[in-house]
């Protein structure tokens, strides 16, 4: 674990962030990012694809005034972790197992961080998936908190159709590691229907972010990432839910994830709490103060219940 760089400028966070390197077993380096310790508590942050430690600041910021720290990671291939050989603008991996390499650099680390317990975890969008699976493979947080989560990837009825075809051929082709169908190079979003935040502040807030460090930015996954991203949302729907209480928000003008899936998820897991927030789009936690206050709250209070009632029971 070395000191890593830490974009104050862009962060807007609280004050004393620092960063880190990993190193997974493979060799590739992560980069994780530790906002000052919350009394009540730490939220460790699994961002979603194209994201990178900094863009959490603002949540860090509100989490802390109600008592709780944010630990976040760059997953590699995005941030300022280690990027694909051949294309750094291109999310890649050859199978999902590769981020679990990542949760494990992280979790030889925990301890030595310091961290203040107990530690809840926080999935959104393919961290999502990550995190999920972190927990089968026994992360030790006290109950997990999920934001749009990839349990299922929002497809178009064409891509479907072929999704199976391409798969199939693009690897014996030689073609896997090509950007999907329909997606390509990193390029500036325009704010008009976009389809991550209602807010411009917030919107202007990410892209800014970009726009000072292009070291952060991040094209479309290749088509393996994607036939990897396919195969491990299968694979994890599959699978009996987890003994822990679970907290989850969907907006409801979700259009990058499967909301079905999600809802299934939820249905099948005992004790877990879904609230779907009306106009919200896919970064739940990067729409304006009017949503995102009471969203923060309801973190806030779900894992104060969820710190009382193991205390009661042991």
């Amino acid at each position: 674990m070395e000191p890593a760089p830490f974009l104050e400028d862009i962060a807007d966070g609280p004050e004393g962030a620092k960063a880190y390197w990993l190193r997974a077993k493979d060799s590739t380096r992560v980069r994780v990012g530790v906002w000052p310790a919350g009394p009540k508590g730490t939220i460790l942050m699994f961002p979603g694809r194209t994201e990178y430690i900094e863009k959490y600041g603002r949540l860090a910021r509100d989490l802390a005034g109600h008592g709780y720290g944010l630990l976040a990671m760059d997953w590699r291939g995005q941030g300022l972790s280690d990027r694909p050989a051949h294309r750094r603008d291109m999310g890649h991996v050859v199978s999902f197992d590769e981020y679990r390499e990542d949760v494990d650099a992280l979790r030889a680390v925990l301890d030595r961080l310091d961290l203040p317990k107990p530690w809840f975890l926080l999935g959104h969008s393919m961290g999502g998936a990550i995190g999920l699976r972190a927990i089968y493979d026994g992360l030790p947080v006290s109950g997990v908190i999920f934001s749009a989560p990839m349990w299922g990837i929002r497809m178009s009825g064409f891509l479907k159709a072929i999704s199976g075809m391409v798969m199939g051929l693009s690897k014996p082709l030689g073609l896997d590691k090509n950007f999907a169908p329909t997606t390509g190079p990193a390029a500036p979003m325009e704010y008009n229907d976009n389809p991550l935040t209602n807010d411009r502040d917030m919107f202007n807030y990410m892209e800014g972010q970009v726009a000072a460090h292009p070291e952060l930015a991040l094209g479309g996954p290749s088509i393996r990432w994607v036939n990897a991203a396919l195969e491990e949302t299968a694979a994890l729907m599959e699978l009996d839910p987890p003994d822990l209480p679970m907290l989850v928000f969907l907006g409801s003008d979700e259009r990058i994830v499967e909301p079905p899936a999600i809802h299934a998820r939820a249905a099948s897991w005992p004790g877990s709490k879904l609230h779907q927030i009306d106009g919200g789009r896919h970064e739940i936690l990067m729409e304006g103060d009017a949503m995102r206050s009471p969203l923060v709250q309801m973190i806030a209070d779900w894992c104060a219940e969820v710190i009382t009632v193991q205390r009661k029971t042991g």
